[in-house]
């Protein structure tokens, strides 16, 4: 089946928040555990949520909402899993926001669905600023991007509840200090859940698959 591609605009910020309190209550309706992905362009968005979709779509119903400048590149590999996806388009826009989704939830099968990913647009600046309606904010963070991202994007790490350090299988080739990162991470958010992983190599997997299931788990019993 053919991808859906919606290209949207940006709306004011001052209405964002009273649409992301919509789209949340439709979201709680259908029982949907929502996860907001923010990352850097490259970092693995991508590659975390076709890794998440291969290990518990027997398990659960997966849906995606992907989030780019142009092109539908990425929805075009989740919808090679048969899973339900829908590409909003920004048209230049460096984030998604809760009216954007909004549109792209009304193209979803929102009654068949238990976790929908929403990837955000590869961006370190605004996307936190911009509720969706989710309930999880998830960072991820890749080790050739350096272990002082949260020196410099700290709004970004601050405002999350887990951040995924991806790409450990480089880390013999690259200098960064994990302990360092945690530090600042840690201090910007104390309550933070970080999962040190590859996408690529499976290291560390196990442990974000786990924690993901629990939350599911805890959102169908509420």
């Amino acid at each position: 089946m053919a991808v859906k591609v919606i290209t949207v605009g940006e709306k004011i910020l001052g209405t964002n928040d009273a649409k992301a309190e919509e789209n949340k209550k439709l979201l709680v309706r259908h029982g949907i555990l929502t996860v907001n992905i923010m990352s850097s362009p490259g970092a693995g968005k991508t590659s975390l949520i076709l890794s998440t979709i291969k290990r518990l779509s027997k398990k659960a119903r997966i849906a995606v909402i992907e989030g780019d400048v142009a092109s539908s590149v990425d929805a075009d590999k989740v919808n090679a899993l048969g899973i339900p996806v829908v590409q909003i388009n920004t048209a230049g826009g460096c984030h998604l926001d809760a009216f954007m989704v909004e549109k792209g939830l009304h193209n979803l099968p929102l009654e068949k669905v238990d976790l929908l990913f929403i990837e955000n647009v590869g961006n370190l600046i605004c996307p936190n600023n911009y509720k969706l309606g989710e309930d999880i904010r998830l960072m991820i963070a890749s080790m050739p991007e350096g272990d002082d991202k949260p020196y410099k994007y700290p709004a970004m790490f601050a405002d999350t509840e887990v951040v995924v350090l991806n790409k450990t299988d480089l880390q013999p080739y690259i200098d960064f200090d994990e302990k360092a990162f945690r530090k600042v991470v840690i201090g910007l958010n104390p309550d933070v859940i970080i999962f040190p992983v590859s996408c690529k190599t499976g290291e560390g997997m196990p442990a974000w698959f786990d924690w993901l299931e629990a939350a599911l788990k805890n959102k169908k019993n509420k």
